[in-house]
């Protein structure tokens, strides 16, 4: 009975060291952020001191125009995520995209907790830093609901919204992604804090784009690279462990032009959505992209870029 006791108790030390040496080998560092600028700053990036935060934005385009547009992006993604929309834009348009807190650049807020209230603080005072009194404002994704929620803290300050792909109403069968999947599962996603392999990263952004010709190389280390940026995981994690509080009988209550882009084949908030959208918002217009998943601003730039200047 001994012998038996001793050699469990062997194999488990084994098993546990041979645990221990693979998470060694597959754990990555976070990245700090002045390996990340030359890579991901260009000459238009700017780096405003704020509410604590370096944030990164760029200001882009028709420095004339009285009603400039904010876009925002999504959960793990970056300003980025607008390159090709704002090429479009710039000529007419004064363009400003940002890394928002949590995300990109700009890394971590010093805040534990994150909401849609913070994010609308937060918004308003980057327009004061601007000195943007009246703005247009388009979001995609979680972006999407920052910004509906900033036009409705702050109706003086957002005079039109673009909902892409938006969040707000709860969600019913869609597919997800699997790194959120393990975002939002208790315990294991602590692991997310050491441990975020690039195979998990393009598995996600397959589910992302309809058209998986997107799926490349540079995307999958650009969303790799800012997802460890130092603060990036843990500020994620904090988000999914604690949520936003949604507010879907709110949306009724929004009174502004909005328009509402949404991709057909998009896996992570369906289509129906769109539906909602429209119908809860008095007087929005709707546009519905064939063959495009939950990034149309990426899959389909020129007709996202046309409808909003059409629009």
């Amino acid at each position: 009975m001994k012998k038996i006791l001793k050699f469990l108790g062997y194999t488990i030390l084994i098993v546990f060291l041979v645990l221990f040496i693979s998470f060694l080998l597959i754990a990555e560092k976070d990245l700090a952020i002045e390996k990340l600028k030359p890579k991901y700053a260009n000459q238009e990036s700017h780096f405003l001191p704020m509410m604590g935060m370096q944030v990164h934005y760029r200001d882009e385009g028709n420095k004339l125009d009285s009603l400039p547009i904010i876009l925002l992006h999504g959960t793990s993604s970056s300003l980025n995520t607008w390159d090709s929309v704002v090429c479009y834009l710039k000529s007419k348009r004064r363009v400003i995209s940002l890394d928002l807190p949590a995300f990109g650049l700009t890394g971590p807020a010093p805040i534990e907790k994150y909401s849609f209230q913070y994010y609308s603080t937060f918004l308003d005072s980057f327009c004061y830093q601007l000195k943007i009194n009246n703005c247009e404002v388009a979001g995609n994704s979680l972006g999407g609901g920052i910004a509906w929620h900033f036009a409705l803290d702050f109706p003086n300050r957002v005079k039109k919204l673009v909902l892409i792909d938006a969040v707000g109403f709860p969600k019913k069968n869609e597919k997800g992604s699997i790194g959120f999947k393990i975002a939002s599962t208790p315990i294991i996603n602590n692991l997310l804090l050491y441990i975020t392999p690039k195979a998990l990263v393009r598995k996600s952004l397959e589910t992302v784009y309809y058209n998986q010709k997107m799926v490349t190389d540079a995307q999958v280390e650009r969303f790799h690279d800012v997802a460890i940026r130092a603060g990036n995981r843990k500020a994620l994690l904090s988000i999914f462990k604690n949520g936003l509080e949604q507010t879907p009988e709110k949306i009724k209550t929004i009174t502004i032009p909005t328009l509402i882009l949404w991709g057909e084949k998009d896996l992570l908030i369906d289509v129906s959505n769109a539906f909602l959208f429209n119908k809860a918002i008095t007087g929005s217009k709707m546009v519905l992209f064939p063959n495009i998943g939950h990034v149309p601003m990426e899959e389909a730039p020129k007709k996202v870029a046309d409808e909003i200047m059409e629009w």
